[in-house]
């Protein structure tokens, strides 16, 4: 028997000794694996209850654990406890009995007792057995059998010969397969996918244009195939977004004349859309590009396709083409102020200067066309329309108050985002979107006055 003293006084473990000696000298067998913990609620007549742990080692055979309960009950020869659990020897009988410990009453379940009964009994040999499996699991042997080698694995790497493309590769594959004259459509337009993806690099949109590739893009806007039209504005228009180098490639190889011509004729809904978003790519922050897009009737066109869209879609990415080119040559007038004498910026408000963008849209009727985009039921079309109509009042302010239906829209539409904007703040929202837009409506009434 191996005995583990922890924490009790000496003369209590002298009196546990002193029983256990005796209760061995009548014929009792000693228990096995019997921990005994200390009794919080002192000690009990006839009994001797500390903190203690009392372990037989067994190389063989099998003992029972006995399942503790909030009573005290008799432990009989070969009966072993849970750790924690309250071990006494009543003085009384001469027999030890158990029950659950602080912590067990706690949390004690009937779902743990159901759980436990069904592993009350273990078996010496099925710790052995689990022993040796974590020896030879861990046996370095067994280990390196069940993997390669590093160096094994290198060689076979080094077999496969991967081949890694770079993007300027992959361009070129996809361009020689677009020039194949047996490549499908369907090939094709997986193909102008693939490269739209790689373009928005501006490094890779400027090797298109290296590679020939703008060219053959330019080529897939005149096909007699709506899809392959589409796709290839979709591809040019993000080729030329934010790339300076290459809105001018665009321009010099005919591109926006191009485009011009496809807006004027009749085409699906999806290839106008493509084919905008093309032009106000193009057009944007390019002054020369601006200048020749209104020497060639540009804005006509603009006002054909905005008074034949029922949708509204075509009509907000107009509007919102024009307030950008508005917007942006404002700017670039006022940051003069700032920068002095700066050659670039000079250059660039002379390149300004040629685009007379404000007398167009006076002349062209964008001061009245403008404002049917209020009639939209969605928000943010209407919100479009209401900063285009500032950045256009100007010019157009005799316009806005002689046009009766506006004053009208205005009024309707403010007290409607008015009441939007109360709601919202019954409910703790603040300094919403529909604020924004009465902010808007406010900003335009004010001018008009």
């Amino acid at each position: 028997m191996k005995l583990i003293y922890t924490g009790a006084s000496g003369a209590a473990l002298f009196l546990l000794l002193h029983h256990c000696q005796i209760a061995s000298t009548v014929g009792q067998k000693s228990d096995r694996a019997l921990t005994v913990v200390e009794n919080t609620e002192g000690w009990e007549e006839g009994s001797v209850d500390k903190k203690a742990e009392v372990t037989v080692d067994e190389e063989e055979g099998d003992f029972e654990v006995v399942q503790p309960t909030d009573n005290w009950q008799t432990l009989k020869a070969g009966q072993a406890v849970p750790a924690g659990s309250h071990v006494r020897l009543n003085l009384q009988t001469g027999h030890r009995e158990v029950r659950l410990g602080e912590e067990q009453l706690k949390y004690w379940t009937q779902e743990h007792r159901e759980t436990e009964n069904d592993q009350s009994t273990i078996s010496a040999d099925d710790l052995k057995r689990a022993m040796k499996k974590m020896k030879d699991d861990l046996n370095p042997n067994s280990v390196t059998s069940k993997y390669r080698p590093l160096g094994e694995l290198k060689r076979d790497m080094a077999q496969l010969d991967l081949l890694v493309e770079t993007d300027i590769q992959i361009m070129k594959r996809l361009l020689d397969q677009l020039k194949n004259s047996n490549s499908t459509t369907e090939l094709k337009l997986n193909l102008l996918l693939d490269l739209e993806y790689l373009v928005h690099q501006v490094d890779n949109g400027q090797s298109l244009c290296s590679m020939g590739g703008l060219q053959l893009i330019v080529e897939g806007l005149n096909s007699t195939d709506f899809r392959l039209q589409e796709t290839s504005a979709f591809v040019l228009g993000s080729a030329v977004s934010s790339n300076p180098m290459v809105q001018v490639k665009a321009v010099e190889c005919g591109a926006l004349q191009t485009l011009l011509t496809m807006m004027a004729t009749a085409q699906p809904l999806g290839v106008k859309k493509k084919v905008l978003f093309a032009v106000a790519s193009l057009l944007r922050n390019f002054p020369y590009a601006q200048h020749h897009f209104l020497s060639h009737g540009g804005l006509q066109v603009l006002s054909e396709i905005f008074t034949a869209d029922g949708g509204g879609v075509l009509r907000t990415r107009i509007v919102t083409m024009l307030y950008d080119m508005i917007s942006e040559k404002e700017l670039i007038s006022r940051a003069g102020l700032d920068l002095g004498h700066d050659a670039a910026h000079e250059e660039r408000v002379h390149q300004y200067s040629k685009v007379s963008l404000q007398g167009e849209l006076l002349e062209k009727g964008w001061c009245n066309l403008v404002p049917q985009l209020l009639e939209s039921t969605e928000h943010d079309y209407r919100e479009k329309a209401l900063r285009a109509l500032l950045a256009m009042a100007p010019m157009c302010l005799d316009q806005y108050r002689s046009d009766r239906s506006l004053l009208g829209s205005l009024l309707t539409l403010r007290d409607q985002y008015q009441e939007m904007v109360e709601s919202e703040i019954i409910v703790g929202e603040e300094n919403s979107y529909f604020a924004e837009i009465v902010e808007l409506i406010n900003s335009l009434q004010v001018k008009m006055q």
